[in-house]
């Protein structure tokens, strides 16, 4: 179990759960996630996310259970404290890496919030998983998600969950570091299939960074990681490795369509984070 308590509670925080939401009004030429969920579930995904957000999975159709209730219930009060606690050791381990390079760290804003809520990005929805949008900087996830994660995914554990916070921060990071907006025009002018590798390393890097944080996050006991949390980072990857994901949808493998890397890669950029603790080593974006 991750020994959080020692870190400040972060105050970018927004509770959007049980709130309704009709899907529409979409302004400022916002592009609808509706087709993302109607087209290949990995075909375009690799475009879909450079428009959309950064996800933790791909655009699964169906991952946070449909992206189904207009009226959801409120947030439980320990999911939110377990949400804004491993936000705020986030924020306390980048300030502390920026600050040692002498920038300062602007901090994301996570939302939380129940079936779908509109975005600077377009329309988010639970079923394409907790995704980040560079355009206002928020991170959004359904906390039902989490349930998806342990019980469909076989992924249970607070570390998995922290995990999946912290790889969301890793594109916030990339976002800042300019590496996001360098990698979507890189992908203009190439291929799918080269496209999606540019999406690969992007992934792998935010994966790699969630180790970063990990490998840093202290309390006054020291490292706030227990046994069993890396076991539990690991079986995460794992789950939503690329290749684990379209042999369980669709009983094949697709190489040329992966955009966030095979299990096998997820799990090495995660460990590769959490050996070093350092953020250069995780050189796998352009």
């Amino acid at each position: 179990m991750v020994r959080l308590g020692g870190e400040p509670e972060s105050s970018n925080f927004e509770d959007r759960t049980g709130q309704s939401f009709g899907g529409g009004g979409l302004g400022g030429g916002a592009l609808p996630l509706l087709l993302g969920l109607v087209g290949s579930r990995f075909g375009i995904v690799g475009v879909l996310v450079l428009l959309l957000g950064y996800c933790a999975l791909s655009s699964l159709g169906g991952i946070g259970g449909g992206g189904g209730s207009s009226a959801a219930s409120k947030l439980d009060p320990n999911v939110q404290q377990f949400l804004v606690r491993t936000l705020g050791s986030t924020e306390e381990v980048w300030g502390e890496v920026f600050n040692r390079s002498g920038a300062s760290y602007r901090p994301t804003t996570l939302v939380a919030y129940s079936g779908g809520t509109q975005s600077a990005c377009g329309i988010g929805q639970a079923a394409m998983g907790p995704f980040y949008c560079p355009s206002d900087q928020k991170i959004y996830i359904d906390p039902a998600f989490f349930n998806e994660l342990s019980q469909r995914f076989g992924a249970p554990g607070d570390f998995a969950m922290a995990y999946v916070i912290a790889h969301e921060v890793g594109h916030h990071i990339q976002n800042l570091e300019g590496t996001l907006a360098r990698a979507q025009q890189a992908q203009q002018g190439v291929g799918t299939a080269a496209g999606n590798q540019i999406q690969v390393g992007v992934e792998l890097q935010a994966d790699c960074y969630a180790g970063v944080w990990a490998a840093n996050a202290r309390d006054a006991q020291g490292s706030i990681l227990e046994p069993g949390d890396v076991e539990e980072g690991m079986r995460a990857a794992e789950a939503i490795g690329d290749d684990t994901l379209q042999r369980q949808a669709q009983g094949t493998v697709m190489p040329e369509s992966f955009t966030h890397g095979t299990a096998a890669q997820r799990m090495e950029a995660l460990r590769r984070g959490m050996s070093t603790g350092n953020p250069a080593s995780c050189n796998y974006a352009r």
